[in-house]
């Protein structure tokens, strides 16, 4: 079971290997992997700092508890009808991104993330549409 926290449901979609650390982009690596090879997995819903933050790089500051990180989680888990403290199957909730999110609904949601310029998520979601899953990440 991992604990995540609303926007990284989005992003782990459009991972594509690239991230903040060695470390970060190692944790983040593993994780989605896991999910790709076994969609039973269990997702803890959390509204704090998951596992993935838990490798965030401690140089500079640490985005993890700021504001607007947390509006975005609230916006994800509602637009997906999640609830804090749900447990949830990653395959459940990749069918949730196919009933409740399009490709670009990302333009509101995620209007201040930096990687959204890349257009990985978008094409994430438009894959999860397409019953692909997440991509291989090597």
């Amino acid at each position: 079971m991992y604990k995540l926290r609303g926007h990284h449901l989005l992003c782990l979609l459009g991972y594509r290997g690239m991230g903040y650390s060695a470390e970060y982009i190692e944790n983040m690596t593993h994780l989605h992997h896991t999910l790709r090879m076994e969609p039973n997995t269990i997702i803890h819903l959390v509204d704090e700092p998951d596992y993935l933050c838990e490798k965030y790089p401690n140089s500079g500051k640490y985005h993890c508890h700021d504001t607007h990180i947390y509006k975005r989680d609230a916006l994800i888990m509602e637009k997906l009808a999640l609830q804090v403290g749900q447990k949830v199957k990653w395959k459940d909730i990749e069918e949730r991104v196919c009933q409740h999110i399009i490709p670009s609904d990302l333009a509101e949601i995620c209007e201040t993330c930096s990687w959204r310029s890349y257009g990985v998520c978008e094409i994430g979601i438009k894959d999860i549409h397409l019953g692909k899953g997440l991509r291989e990440v090597k």
